[in-house]
């Protein structure tokens, strides 16, 4: 009698615990995704200085 109270309280037992076994749950987001873009890109250009070489290189043009 023993024997089959604690094999009944054990399946009990294994049961609950079967039941309360955590899940994942994986969706997708309700919200657009939005990526922010606001790069500043800054740049100059050299004229004075890319005369100034090219005048150098003429002058020495046995240096390449």
């Amino acid at each position: 009698m023993k024997t089959r109270l604690l094999t009944a309280s054990t399946l009990v037992l294994l049961i609950m615990m079967v039941g309360c076994t955590p899940t994942v749950q994986v969706s997708a987001p309700t919200d657009p995704i939005t990526i922010n873009l606001n790069v500043k890109i800054q740049h100059e250009i050299l004229v004075k200085v890319d005369r100034e070489i090219d005048a150098l290189l003429e002058q020495n043009s046995d240096l390449f």
